[in-house]
């Protein structure tokens, strides 16, 4: 898989199109969960695309201190379903936490989990914090990594 960092404006009309496609598949048919997934923070995020045989594969945005949370922050993770054995969501996650250190030059990184993924973050050193909390009717946990 081919890791790229790009700003917004450097998203080519391809590029978005098949973001919002596989965040739409997965995190409003996959998860049958009705809501704004254009929040218009998209603008602010650097777009972390993991692509493979000219499509993309696995997908995160990621933001700076203060950007979204108080923390830089890592959001939208996600794998296309057929390629959700091959371990790329490990490896967006790794790159992803790599870009926030280039870019933001912060090893804090905050993340807003489904409760489902906990185990998946710790294995990449983040620790919950506080109390489940619902999120568009699914229930997440603040994670935090130092």
């Amino acid at each position: 898989m081919d890791i790229q960092t790009k700003s917004f404006q450097e998203l080519t009309t391809r590029e978005l199109y098949q973001i919002l496609q596989l965040r739409s598949e997965v995190f409003v048919v996959e998860q049958d969960c009705v809501y704004q997934d254009m929040d218009g923070k998209d603008f602010k995020a650097l777009h972390i695309i993991g692509t493979g045989n000219n499509e993309i594969m696995a997908y995160t945005r990621i933001f700076g201190p203060g950007d979204y949370m108080d923390q830089a922050c890592i959001g939208r993770v996600v794998v296309k379903k057929s390629a959700r054995k091959e371990g790329y969501g490990k490896v967006i996650m790794e790159a992803s936490i790599q870009a926030v250190r280039d870019h933001y030059n912060t090893t804090t990184i905050q993340i807003s989990a489904q409760t489902y993924l906990q185990k998946f973050y710790k294995e990449l050193g983040f620790n919950p914090v506080g109390e489940v909390y619902l999120e568009d009717d699914i229930p997440h946990i603040l994670m935090i990594k130092k």
